[in-house]
């Protein structure tokens, strides 16, 4: 499985906000520009607080396992792919979906003075805040599931004594 690439999801986050920019500058120019929900930062704040919950789970049930405790609960490996997955599932959009918050929200800067627009961009930007939580989360749990890097290369090599 491959890891997330930093460099992958901001080009993800910057394509989707320069789209959004230029979306909301046509859409407003033509009609009415549909408004930013108040849910977006909340649901992409608990995927955020989901995946940190899981991370920090199995970083434990792993510590125990490594700790060879007695009441250590083991960890299916096709569980923790399966939550990596996932995390990388959610980087993935949250990325997709904070660019496109973080486009409308710069074009809704220009109209900071009508207050249903300031809380838009209020909106957007808690959004975007959200979506980058998302995405540190996703790799921090990706960084928990990793596995240890092999050691083939320094096997059979004499250490100088």
């Amino acid at each position: 499985m491959r890891e997330l690439r930093i460099r992958v999801l901001a080009g993800v986050f910057v394509v989707a906000a320069v789209l959004s920019w230029a979306g909301a500058r046509l859409w407003n120019s033509i009609g009415t520009l549909p408004s930013v929900p108040l849910a977006a930062p909340i649901v992409l704040a608990l995927i955020a607080v989901v995946l940190t919950a899981t991370a920090l789970s199995l970083r434990g049930r792993f510590k125990a396992q490594r700790e060879r405790r007695p009441e250590a609960k083991g960890v299916d490996p096709l569980m923790a792919a399966r939550a990596v997955v996932f995390g990388q599932a959610s980087a993935l959009v949250a990325a997709l979906v904070a660019g496109m918050y973080g486009g409308t929200g710069a074009f809704l800067l220009e109209l900071l003075d009508i207050p249903a627009r300031r809380d838009q961009a209020i909106y957007a930007g808690f959004s975007v805040v959200a979506g980058i939580a998302v995405i540190a989360a996703a790799i921090f749990l990706e960084r928990v599931c990793k596995l240890p890097e092999d050691d083939e290369h320094n096997n059979g090599a004499a250490s100088p004594a």
